[in-house]
């Protein structure tokens, strides 16, 4: 009996010390291009939800700057080893930058979210919207294209990634393109309510 206790005590401690591993897969934006990497949104929000919500995550962050959504997949395949239980997929606005074709790109991010589902992971999609000198046509189709995948997929949709920090001068590095620490915090701060169901 007394070996019993101990294995089960040994499984819910173990339950309950268990952190909700939330994998990132995005570009600069969520690498933290241009500040230390402990200062990017990722683990800003880590810090967050435990804060607010007594919530503990570990964070896996596979962004990396430049990327665009063909990448996505197989970084997905290579993290799948640690086990995630959350995947927050960030990618797109390169594609949108370099003008990729977005059927390509709502191709490739619907591979990532098919596999993350497949995986019994849930998904949280970080929308991004174009800047609008690149026409009114193909920013509404850029921003459909997130939405659209929402309602085909039936995940969480996180509607800008920039909201509140986009082209603002005091939360964005000097290339205003890449959010500052500001910046990081606002968007940290953006994204928490998208998470109070972890536990």
């Amino acid at each position: 009996m007394a070996k019993k206790i101990i294995i089960l005590l040994f499984f819910i401690s173990t339950s309950v010390l268990a952190d909700t591993k939330i994998l990132f897969i995005g570009d600069s934006l969520t690498e933290g291009y241009g500040i230390s990497k402990e200062k990017s949104y990722p683990y800003l929000l880590k810090d967050l939800l435990l804060s607010k919500h007594d919530t503990k995550v570990e964070i896996i962050n596979g962004s990396v700057s430049g990327s665009t959504t063909a990448s996505g997949l197989s970084r997905l395949k290579w993290f799948l080893r640690s086990k995630p239980e959350v995947l927050i997929l960030a990618l797109g606005a390169n594609d949108g930058l370099r003008g990729i074709e977005l059927g390509s790109s709502k191709k490739n991010l619907a591979s990532i979210i098919s596999l993350a589902k497949e995986k019994k992971m849930k998904v949280i999609l970080a929308g991004m919207q174009m800047p609008p000198n690149y026409g009114a046509d193909y920013t509404k189709k850029f921003r459909d294209m997130f939405l659209e995948l929402k309602k085909e997929y039936k995940i969480t949709l996180i509607p800008f990634l920039l909201e509140g920090v986009a082209a603002k001068k005091e939360l964005n590095l000097s290339d205003g393109i890449h959010p500052n620490e500001l910046g990081h915090k606002k968007m940290a701060e953006n994204l928490l309510p998208y998470f109070r169901s972890l536990k």
